[in-house]
């Protein structure tokens, strides 16, 4: 596969993210969505939500919070080599979390009001631990795929990210803080913020000394 046809299916599937979160915006804005975020948390209800899996889900809903990303992508900015590496990462997360305080405050919406398992403020769409974890979990497994050169190391790392995304993300359903499509939402906007930056990454030089 030549470099063209990579830029090509990498902006039709920015396309496609940023689509997919404006349609769900929309819906949400109409209350289109109710219904599927709510079978979809009676499912977690029915199926997954014990006393004994709450506490460690506890743990790992923090992991995607702000507080941590941040602390660690400090530590990242400070271990990782290379200026564009470090602006990369600081550019990722302190956008991120900008466009997630806008978007909160444009769409409004209320947190469930349903079980919720533990407390929390503010706006529900788009998931802020979702974005969050989506912007520095996604930039470590752009870098892992860019740079190491291990094949098997590189893919291990890689799916270890992905699964690590997905689960914070099922914690915020499970804890009753955000509706799926919340957390959706927010994959998908931080996943479209994501492609232009590593697309800018891609372009820029910047001298090391």
């Amino acid at each position: 596969m030549n470099n063209k046809t990579k830029n090509i299916i990498k902006w039709v599937l920015c396309a496609v993210a940023a689509i997919l979160a404006i349609i769900i915006a929309i819906n949400i804005k109409n209350g289109k969505i109710l219904d599927f975020d709510l079978k979809i948390y009676q499912f977690f209800k029915s199926n997954i939500i014990n006393d004994k899996l709450t506490p460690i889900v506890k743990v790992i809903t923090h992991i995607g919070g702000a507080k941590i990303v941040i602390a660690l992508s400090i530590l990242a900015i400070i271990l990782i080599k290379g200026v564009k590496n470090k602006l990369f990462i600081l550019t990722g997360v302190v956008g991120t979390a900008g466009l997630n305080v806008i978007l909160k405050h444009i769409i409004q919406r209320e947190r469930p009001n349903i079980n919720r398992l533990i407390p929390e403020k503010g706006y529900s769409f788009p998931s802020g631990h979702a974005m969050m974890s989506m912007a520095f979990y996604g930039m470590l497994i752009f870098l892992i795929f860019k740079y190491v050169k291990n094949t098997a190391l590189k893919w291990t790392l890689i799916v270890i990210l992905t699964i690590l995304l997905a689960t914070i993300g099922m914690t915020r359903i499970y804890l009753g803080v955000h509706y799926p499509s919340d957390v959706i939402g927010g994959f998908l906007v931080s996943l479209t913020y994501l492609f232009i930056l590593t697309e800018i990454y891609n372009r820029i030089k910047i001298e090391e000394k």
